[in-house]
């Protein structure tokens, strides 16, 4: 009864009647974030803190730079990953996933990753026709594993795309939105059924990630437990021996949240003991020879609180060298409280800052040096809420997110979720693109892996003693994306989170002065404001043409020398063509 987690994808993919050209755009732009660094500190979080001088009411001129010589970061091109939910398994979407719906000819770019994870319940397994013992309940939250593709793309030659009528489609919603509703009532009352995963629904979804260029990521249940705690791992091998003989390539990861484990099962289980389960496992792997040298990640602990900090020291002390890299999660809020002005509050953005820290003080204690993936992070926690979580307003948090991550040395992060039965994700249930999506595209399309430092000129504010400035002007820098040949090498991308209430201004100056400049502006589209599921890029509303058609992301090109005007609550992504930065001239 093994626990299916995620399945990182090559691009961002949709579920089941995604049109193709969602897919196909996400990929575009594997090598995904923008980051950003202020003069002292490459790492440091702080934005852009300018006071108005004297005279010059609202009218204040930030003088912006970028050392444009060398990076300070470079990022995974695999940075940025999503999430589709195990729930398609429950719910009827796997049949349309091996059909082919989400199965796109037009990834032709390198690896980007994307994951189907979520697990609400544990998978029952017979991976070998026979049958597995069911396992414990599993909670109803956050599930996250994630994938890397680096499966060759022209697999995806003898794979033909089945094609379903409009009626199956739209039974199969009204199917998905009944499920929606039992996982909501799990969920809020605590009591979660199990989710079976047989032979047959292994090789759909293997199937689906194989002619999709994908490579999968499968996380086996860890809730099997033995009388003296440790990890039972015969159904584990069972799965894992099924995989090997149909030659899957594959990499795992034990559990999900380990510090949940006794609101699970009715018993923890420490550092220690988990760090000796992923010894077992990796041992497992070792003696099968497909699977001698995959990858394996963990142990996925939540929100780094003191005991979650105990547990992950304990893990690392035992296994540290034993996973490919260390993985965690975080979500900023409860959805079921949420206010559309929190995700304005510059407290809650800089959270995640203070995790990261905690995160990597540990990992560089036991393995200085060892990768750290955010494996799940979305705005709330909960399944969100809808007209907030899937609003334009949670896209500061999720373009913060990423800049944060990448600026401070995290090498892939996974988003919950890209579809899934609350509302984190990315498209909607008629898989029609909401806010954070047009987000993701334009990362992928526009963000290379180089993070750059950023220099600032204009008066500091001095902080009132005991408070502490949070900046609400946030800037970040990258090399523009290799992948787009629209720019020349040697382009620079800037990205703005404006959370004033009043427009500010940019001057571009040293090695950015009087270079053409295109800027893709994202504004709520709609009477609904910050509530709106639609966005504007540049004035004009972003849509699907039709079912398989993406629009064109049309720039706004502006002038040599013109200074940068950020509307209040806006999001930006400016490309400042020809600097020749010697930084981004080779990959």
């Amino acid at each position: 009864s093994e626990l299916i987690r995620g399945f990182l994808l090559s691009g961002m993919p949709c579920p089941s009647s995604c049109p193709p050209g969602l897919l196909a755009l996400m990929a575009p732009g594997l090598a995904l974030m923008a980051t950003f660094s202020l003069p002292s500190q490459a790492g440091d979080r702080r934005a852009l803190p300018v006071q108005k001088p004297p005279g010059v009411k609202g009218r204040t001129l930030i003088l912006l730079d970028v050392n444009t010589k060398s990076p300070v970061r470079i990022i995974s091109e695999n940075f940025l990953s999503l999430q589709l939910d195990p729930s398609i398994i429950h719910d009827g979407w796997l049949d349309f996933l091996r059909a082919g719906l989400l199965r796109t000819p037009a990834l032709r770019v390198p690896p980007a990753t994307a994951s189907i994870s979520g697990g609400k319940a544990p998978a029952k397994g017979s991976p070998a026709g026979s049958r597995f013992p069911p396992s414990p309940p599993r909670r109803l939250g956050p599930r996250h594993d994630i994938v890397r593709s680096d499966i060759a793309l022209d697999k995806q030659k003898g794979c033909k795309i089945a094609q379903h009528p409009d009626i199956m489609l739209e039974l199969q919603r009204e199917k998905a939105a009944q499920m929606h509703l039992v996982l909501l009532k799990e969920q809020f009352s605590n009591t979660y059924s199990n989710l079976t995963l047989t032979a047959r629904s292994l090789d759909k979804l293997y199937n689906f990630a194989d002619c999709s260029g994908l490579h999968l990521i499968f996380a086996l249940n860890a809730l099997h437990r033995n009388p003296n705690n440790s990890w039972n791992s015969s159904n584990a091998l069972s799965l894992l021996k099924y995989s090997a003989s149909k030659k899957y390539n594959i990499s795992w990861e034990l559990g999900n949240e380990p510090n949940n484990y006794r609101t699970l099962i009715g018993r923890s289980v420490n550092g220690s003991q988990l760090g000796k389960d992923y010894i077992q496992l990796r041992s497992l792997l070792q003696l099968i020879r497909t699977y001698s040298r995959a990858n394996l990640y963990g142990p996925n602990i939540g929100r780094p609180r003191k005991n979650v900090i105990a547990l992950l020291e304990g893990f690392m002390k035992v296994a540290g060298s034993t996973v490919d890299a260390v993985t965690w999660q975080h979500y900023y809020i409860d959805g079921r409280v949420a206010k559309v002005t929190d995700f304005l509050k510059t407290r809650l953005l800089d959270t995640l800052s203070d995790q990261i820290r905690k995160i990597q003080k540990v990992v560089n204690t036991y393995t200085p040096g060892k990768k750290i993936w955010l494996e799940g992070v979305g705005a709330t926690s909960a399944g969100g809420m809808n007209n907030l979580s899937d609003s334009y307003a949670a896209g500061f948090l999720w373009l913060n997110t990423l800049g944060l991550l990448a600026s401070q040395g995290i090498d892939v992060v996974v988003r919950h979720s890209f579809l899934d039965h609350g509302h984190n994700h990315l498209v909607d249930q008629n898989f029609n693109p909401l806010p954070d999506y047009w987000l993701s595209l334009l990362y992928k399309r526009l963000i290379g892996p180089k993070v750059l430092a950023i220099h600032v000129a204009g008066l500091q504010r001095k902080p009132r003693p005991g408070r502490v400035i949070r900046d609400k002007l946030r800037i970040y820098a990258h090399c523009t994306s290799y992948h787009n040949h629209n720019y020349v090498r040697g382009s620079i991308t800037l990205y703005i989170i404006n959370l004033h209430r009043s427009r500010k201004k940019i001057k571009l100056a040293g090695t950015l002065r009087d270079k053409i400049v295109h800027q893709y502006l994202l504004q709520p589209y709609g009477k609904d404001g910050l509530h709106s599921k639609s966005v504007q890029l540049n004035g004009q509303p972003l849509a699907m043409v039709d079912d398989g058609t993406l629009p064109e992301l049309k720039p706004r090109p502006l002038r040599a020398g013109r200074t940068l005007v950020i509307p209040p609550l806006t999001m930006s992504f400016y490309v400042v063509k020809n600097v020749n930065a010697l930084a981004c001239r080779y990959r």
